[in-house]
């Protein structure tokens, strides 16, 4: 445990080492700025941010490979992975310590946007419930891109391709969703919207909380975690 406190501590601080790390939370805040602006602040609309959680999902869509691509890529390529590997800690808690500093970060990306619901609130009377189930579709879907991320990562010493692996193949879902219905026979249909995250955010930005979209979010994601460490186990004993 204090293994991965301790990684989880590095690589989150090594976020705001380097210019990557601000940039990436300051092209959020603008576009999440330029949603709040455009679709929520308009004369006549109802207090909600529906808008913006129905969104946000687009944006964490290219924005969460760009802050776990870097997680062990870039171990790799400097060959700093070896000593990782040998500290005393396990590779379970190589991957936990890692991911946990992504999502952390994650959230520290996410705060400043709190300052809209703060702002909706004293024009208005919002549904504060929908809020919070807003807030947690939006994590919970953060967690699956970025643990799909960190696979991503550590499959590959290239961080453009850590990037665009997730990047494509949640776009390639989402591609899929938007023509299965009329395209796909039945089955195959209900296969694809069963898998595609984007949907199930929608139900999140309605202010439903659907325990069967959160056990989806969380089984993804300790999935994708599980599929990282036997990566990780594998290179290891290489």
């Amino acid at each position: 445990m204090t293994g991965t406190i301790t990684v989880m501590r590095r690589e989150y601080a090594s976020y705001f080492r380097t210019a990557a790390g601000w940039v990436v939370m300051a092209l959020f805040l603008v576009l999440a700025g330029a949603v709040f602006r455009y679709f929520v602040l308009q004369p006549g609309q109802p207090a909600s941010m529906r808008p913006f959680f129905a969104m946000t999902w687009g944006v964490l869509l290219f924005l969460a490979p760009a802050i776990s691509m870097k997680t062990f890529s870039e171990e790799l390529r400097t060959g700093t992975i070896e000593p990782l590997l040998t500290a005393p800690v396990s590779e379970t808690g190589v991957v936990v310590g890692k991911y946990l500093a992504a999502v952390l970060y994650l959230c520290t990306m996410l705060a400043p946007t709190l300052v809209y619901a703060a702002v909706l609130s004293g024009l208005s009377a919002p549904d504060y419930g929908a809020m919070v189930a807003g807030y947690l579709g939006v994590l919970l879907l953060g967690m699956l891109y970025l643990a799909a991320g960190v696979l991503a990562s550590a499959a590959t010493q290239s961080q453009p391709l850590a990037f665009l692996g997730p990047l494509f193949g949640f776009l390639a879902l989402e591609v899929l969703r938007s023509v299965a219905v009329s395209r796909f026979p039945r089955w195959a249909a209900d296969v694809v919207l069963a898998v595609a995250p984007g949907l199930r955010i929608q139900d999140f930005a309605k202010g439903v909380i659907d325990t069967r979209h959160v056990v989806f979010f969380l089984a993804g994601t300790a999935w994708f975690l599980a599929a990282t460490t036997l990566l990780v186990q594998a290179r290891r004993w290489r």
